[in-house]
C-alpha cells in the first residue's frame, strides 16, 4: 500500500519508521511519505494560512498550497485524498478494513482553524476522529493511518493477530495473561492452562461477550448472538 500525507509537520510522522509498520516498510509492503505543503506556496514568504474573511478567531489555511501539493501528489498517487476533519464519519473499525483495501491513499492534515472551502473540491472523503477537539489533522492522522495499515496483508505475521483483537468482530477482546502463573495471589484462570484448545476458545468467546456488556453496552446492542453464544453465556454463567 501507498499512502502520501499531506501536512505542515512532516516530521510528526517518523513515528512509522519505527516498530511493526517500520518494519513493513522495510519489506516494501507499505510505502508511507509526509509531504510539507508549505514546499508548494507560491508567495514570497511560503505563508499557508491567513485571516478568515468576515472576521473570526484564528487563521485558515489557504487553497493554493493545499491544492497545488494535492496536484503535485496525484501525480503518482491515485488514491482517493482524505480529509481529516470534524464533518467527516466518525472512524472506526469498519472503515479502516474498507481502506485497507485500498492499493493507494492520500491524507491531507489540516490546521489553525482548518481549510479553505474551496479547497474541498479535491477531497474525496472526510474522517473524523472524535467528537473532541486536537491541535491539528497530524494528531488524528497518526492512529487511522496505523489502524489501517496494520490490516495490510503481510504487515502482521497473520490475520489471527488482529481478528481477535477488539472491535475487529464487533466484542472487546478477551483477557490475556503471561508469565508468571501467580502474581500477587491472582493466579491465571485454569482453563487457560488446560491445553484444551476449544474449551479456551469458548472461554474467551464469553469473556469478550460479557466484558462488551459490561464496558460497551452500545456494542452488545449490536451483537446478533449466535446459537453457539447463546450455549456458551449459559455454559459458564
Amino acid at each position: 500500500m501507498k499512502i502520501d500525507i499531506l501536512t505542515l509537520f512532516p516530521e510528526m510522522f517518523d513515528i512509522f519508521n519505527h516498530s511493526i509498520i517500520g518494519r513493513a516498510i522495510d519489506k516494501g509492503i507499505l510505502e508511507i511519505k509526509a509531504t510539507n505543503i508549505r514546499n508548494f506556496a507560491e508567495n514570497k514568504h511560503k505563508n499557508v494560512d491567513d485571516y478568515p474573511y468576515g472576521g473570526g478567531a484564528g487563521m485558515l489555511m489557504s487553497p493554493q498550497p493545499i491544492v497545488s501539493t494535492i496536484k503535485h501528489i496525484k501525480e503518482n498517487n491515485r488514491g482517493k485524498v482524505i480529509y481529516l476533519g470534524p464533518r467527516g464519519k466518525t472512524f472506526n473499525q469498519d472503515l479502516a478494513k474498507e481502506l485497507a483495501k485500498e492499493d493507494e491513499l492520500v491524507f491531507l492534515c489540516g490546521h489553525y482553524e482548518g481549510i479553505d472551502e474551496r479547497a474541498r473540491k479535491y477531497i474525496d472523503e472526510e474522517i473524523s476522529l472524535g467528537d473532541f477537539v486536537l491541535t491539528g489533522g497530524e494528531m488524528a492522522c497518526i492512529p487511522v493511518i496505523d489502524s489501517i495499515c496494520r490490516l495490510v496483508s503481510g504487515v502482521l505475521s497473520s490475520n489471527v493477530s488482529y481478528e481477535d483483537e477488539s472491535f475487529y468482530s464487533g466484542v472487546l477482546e478477551y483477557p490475556q495473561y503471561t508469565r508468571p502463573e501467580v502474581f500477587e495471589d491472582m493466579k491465571v484462570p485454569a482453563v487457560l492452562l488446560s491445553g484444551h484448545h476449544e474449551n479456551i476458545r469458548k472461554w474467551r468467546r464469553y469473556q469478550s461477550l460479557k466484558i462488551t456488556e459490561k464496558h460497551r453496552p452500545d456494542l452488545y446492542k449490536k451483537i446478533t448472538l449466535s446459537k453457539e453464544d447463546k450455549k456458551i453465556l449459559k455454559t459458564f454463567e
